[in-house]
């Protein structure tokens, strides 16, 4: 999120520097090379290094000259599968001694409610007149450089003053603010990508449902969708995965007291789907006597992004399952994976477990396990 933010506002006029404890990304960054897949970004980060408009560093002294400063960061569960509340702390404490009275700290990422709090509680005991917001990112990966200009942002913080500066501060990028209290705002970010997740367990509970009856998933929901707007909603199957959608429920469940039925039952559908297409390609296959090639590891179609992917898991499970399993995507390089013209000549059977628009109308003589319906002659599994 953090360089796509930074792409962002140097396109706009604002001067950025972005830091970072991670040496090799901050020489990436600095060579104008963007490091990742991100429509409509490459261009902009080379313009902005050249200009001097965008820089990466190591040093946490830089903070010390910023008006504003965006802190983005993983946040993720811990070894309990509890909230981490600690990961934004602890990045300000890399730099606390570098800030200064009258700054503008925002808070970005996805935060468990009541992290926003804990840190103003961090800088006040620091002594620092600091103030703080908590406007979460919304964009999705490969949209940033659509999304950041059109998606309305929610503005968070405790006090008018904090408040009219972060509205003032992403101005630049629009002006479409909504404001809320931080914890309303903390909420707001999970309930978004819960409401999300807990969709596509629908899908995919409606889509294991359809298949263990013998019929066409994808024929009922374009006749529950065609010129329908109230199911206009309804995803297609396939991989709920990724670094947001399974942590952010776990958060808002551990909100909850770990009261929350819903939540958890999308966590076992979506986080199930391997298993249950593996129990049924068992039960039309032997598939110890078989070669398997997996298509597509990156958590998403068109991406390059390979963080919680279920393909992983599929592998995993096919591992033990399957003769050989071999692996392959267009867009992650990994010595493990296997080309596609090689999988495509020695696979038995073929899954696709992300929907690259590589694999649309896939031209093979081999059975293809699609649950996305993109391949033009899928099977049902």
């Amino acid at each position: 999120m953090g360089l796509p933010l930074g792409i962002a506002l140097a396109s706009r006029g604002r001067s950025v520097t972005l830091y970072d404890i991670n040496a090799t990304a901050v020489e990436t960054v600095n060579s104008g090379q963007l490091p990742f897949t991100e429509d409509g970004a490459a261009d902009l980060l080379a313009a902005a290094v050249a200009d001097g408009s965008l820089k990466a560093t190591v040093d946490p002294a830089s903070v010390a000259s910023a008006e504003t400063l965006v802190v983005i960061v993983g946040t993720p569960v811990d070894e309990h599968l509890n909230p981490d509340l600690g990961a934004v702390p602890r990045a300000l404490e890399r730099c606390v001694e570098h800030l200064r009275d009258g700054q503008l700290v925002v808070l970005r990422s996805t935060v468990h409610p009541g992290v926003t709090a804990l840190t103003e509680r961090l800088l006040q005991r620091h002594g620092l007149d600091i103030d703080v917001a908590f406007c979460p990112e919304r964009i999705a990966e490969g949209y940033a450089m659509t999304e950041l200009f059109t998606l309305p942002q929610i503005v968070s913080a405790r006090g008018d003053r904090a408040i009219e500066r972060a509205s003032e501060f992403f101005s630049v990028l629009t002006t479409n603010i909504v404001t809320l209290i931080p914890e309303e705002a903390e909420l707001a970010k999970l309930y978004t990508n819960t409401w999300r997740y807990m969709k596509f367990a629908t899908a995919n509970q409606f889509w294991m449902m359809a298949n263990d009856a013998g019929l066409d998933f994808e024929r009922i929901r374009h006749a529950i969708r065609y010129d329908y707007p109230r199911a206009a909603d309804l995803p297609g199957p396939g991989f709920a995965a990724g670094p947001c959608l399974l942590k952010d429920t776990m958060q808002l469940a551990a909100f909850n007291n770990n009261n929350f039925v819903l939540g958890h039952t999308a966590m076992l559908i979506n986080e199930g789907l391997p298993l249950y297409l593996v129990a049924r390609l068992e039960q039309q296959f032997d598939l110890s006597k078989m070669t398997v090639g997996v298509l597509g590891m990156a958590f998403k179609g068109g991406s390059d992004d390979p963080r919680e992917s279920l393909a992983y898991k599929l592998r995993k499970i096919l591992m033990l399952k399957a003769n050989e399993t071999l692996c392959s995507d267009p867009y992650i390089v990994d010595e493990r994976f296997t080309p596609l013209e090689e999988v495509l000549e020695r696979a038995d059977l073929l899954v696709i477990a992300a929907p690259h628009p590589e694999y649309r109308d896939l031209e093979t003589d081999k059975p293809v396990a699609d649950m996305w319906g993109i391949a033009g002659r899928g099977m049902k599994v």
